[in-house]
């Protein structure tokens, strides 16, 4: 179907040059909403009615008339419409639709990807301080982030995925003045613990107490470093709290199937003086001020709200002026492209790093970085909103997530609504085994595919070859659907990656899982007539590869077997 769309947008094209040759227009297919449409619509009558000064029907009118003169409408199209007050509907002729399963096919797990196109891009996310478990919010963090690296890299973009810690501040100096106080026998409730102000609850502080004083070692992806066994040893007790940490997290990441190729510290911005330098950039560049003992930037000449200090009176600097340098650095190290994948606590932080980055005059464009922020997780279990983990103390964490449901759940789940949105995690509905639950109801579909290729097998059938068969004998009104959504998937999945909304390809497979299901009960597979069996077969075949590399995209797995057999009753039969 590919092919079909791009011969006709060709057409398209030519037909508009035809009709209003003047006009800086480029045109474009949509896909009906509804199948009754057709297969494709267009809207340029409408975008071109007021530049040309006549009435939009009319204009398609003339669209029309042009398209239908083009070789490849005559060979793809079966029939056009005009309806509305402009709209232009095509409805394809079977073999349009029929080519798309040779072409899955064919392409396999290529089908829906795009060559390498030399773009560099940087997508940070997660970025936990290592100051205790992930929780709920990073896991959504790490399943957006995840599946956005995935969807452009899909496109052709070499991607780069980076976790920022910050190990330096007062939540770092937190937690080791909250794992000294465990080890000095201290715990939550004491007249000590209450003393010092605030301090980290969760049991696990009290893990890195007991190991800091057995002396132990701990290796995490960046670094690796033994307790002395000293509680007057803050710094020893700091470094260890946080390499204890940053295992435990790359443990979760682990478990959750996602992967860095880079951890970039806070720390080493101060190390390396790119703090200073940026500051001294913005004071050279004649956007900073002195006012009230503090140091200012200009953020307003940029779109900011208000001026932002930089430097306080005490000569510490506020806590965006590090991500200013740090993005400087990324930009430095090549990247055009940035993509801050955060919480939506970060909104405010927008502005002003924006601002510092255009007044360090290195011509940096003003969208830099991109930022997608996510709304909040709320859990549910039992009918009731869980907020404390009992390791954590205080939050639910990501290990809960997956221990109580599984990583496939946890990552569709996260994924099925828009990240500006709010979203409710329902534990139960996770573990159901129904057409209630999403992530099941999705792989469930692939399992049951697998299950009629293990049946024909069984019953001496060739499962190879099957884009010989004779895909012309796919005329079933479901079969139609079904096929016409397979072509749909190269462009969704572009439009996913243009627009960062990894939940347009859950919502897709949805689709594509009630379209084979409503498939699988209106006909036979296995039937008496061997060349339509094998051009049914194709279909479920190329049905399996899309649902696979769609699943692949958000890092779900496609098992071949599910715990839920497919009854006896509803196996297909020959």
């Amino acid at each position: 179907m590919m092919q079909a769309r791009d011969d006709l947008l060709a057409a398209l094209a030519a037909a508009v040059r035809e009709v209003a040759p003047t006009a800086d227009f480029t045109p474009g297919f949509e896909s009906p909403k509804l199948a009754a449409h057709g297969d494709l619509a267009c809207t340029a009558a409408m975008a071109l009615a007021r530049p040309l000064r006549r009435p939009p029907r009319e204009v398609a009118a003339a669209l029309m008339a042009a398209l239908q003169a083009q070789p490849a409408v005559e060979r793809w199209v079966e029939s056009m419409s005009i309806a509305g007050p402009g709209f232009i509907n095509l409805q394809l002729r079977p073999a349009a639709r029929q080519a798309v399963v040779a072409d899955v096919l064919a392409r396999g797990a290529a089908y829906g990807r795009k060559p390498a196109n030399g773009e560099r891009v940087l997508v940070e996310f997660v970025s936990a301080n290592p100051t205790g478990p992930l929780h709920v919010g990073h896991a959504r963090q790490a399943a957006l982030g995840d599946a956005i690296c995935n969807l452009l890299a899909s496109q052709g973009a070499e991607v780069t995925r980076e976790f920022y810690y910050n190990d330096a501040g007062v939540q770092i100096a937190t937690l080791a003045k909250s794992v000294r106080l465990r080890a000095l026998g201290h715990k939550p409730g004491d007249a000590a613990w209450e003393a010092e102000g605030s301090a980290y609850n969760g049991d696990y502080i009290a893990d890195i107490a007991a190991d800091f004083l057995a002396k132990k070692t701990v290796n995490a992806d960046d670094r690796s470093f033994t307790a002395s066994g000293d509680v007057d040893d803050i710094d020893g007790i700091r470094n260890f709290a946080v390499a204890y940490l940053r295992h435990e997290q790359d443990l979760d990441l682990q478990a959750f199937g996602v992967r860095f190729d880079n951890y970039f510290l806070e720390s080493s911005l101060y190390a390396d003086g790119r703090v200073e330098r940026a500051v001294q950039r913005l004071v050279a560049a004649g956007k900073t001020y002195e006012a009230d003992g503090a140091l200012w930037l200009r953020s307003t000449d940029y779109g900011d709200d208000k001026d932002r200090v930089m430097r306080k009176s005490d000569g510490t600097y506020t806590y965006f002026v590090p991500d200013v340098a740090y993005h400087l650095n990324k930009f430095e190290r090549g990247f055009a492209t940035a993509i801050n994948v955060q919480g939506g606590d970060h909104h405010g932080t927008i502005a002003r790093v924006r601002a510092g980055l255009q007044a360090a005059g290195e011509g940096i464009p003003a969208g830099y970085p991109a930022y997608v922020l996510h709304k909040m997780v709320t859990v549910m279990r039992g009918g009731e909103e869980v907020k404390i983990s009992k390791r954590a103390g205080s939050y639910v964490t990501l290990r809960d997530l997956i221990d109580w449901t599984s990583r496939d759940a946890v990552r569709f789940f996260l994924l099925s609504r828009k990240a500006d949105t709010e979203f409710t995690f329902d534990v139960d509905l996770a573990l159901k085994q129904n057409d209630e639950n999403p992530v099941f109801y999705v792989q469930y579909a692939h399992a049951r595919i697998c299950s009629v290729m293990r049946q024909y097998a069984e019953q001496g059938g060739d499962v190879t070859n099957l884009a010989q068969a004779d895909l012309a004998l796919l005329e079933a009104p479901s079969e139609a659907a079904l096929m016409r959504k397979l072509g749909d998937f190269p462009l969704l999945v572009a439009g996913a990656a243009a627009s960062l909304a990894p939940h347009e390809i859950t919502f897709y497979l949805r689709d594509v899982a009630a379209l084979f299901h409503s498939y699988y009960a209106a006909e036979r597979f296995l039937v008496d007539d061997p060349a339509l069996t094998r051009a049914r077969l194709a279909l479920l075949e190329a049905t399996a590869q899309i649902i696979r590399n769609s699943l692949a995209l958000l890092g779900v797995g496609a098992p071949d077997r599910m715990a839920r057999e497919v009854p006896s009753e509803e196996r297909q039969a020959a």
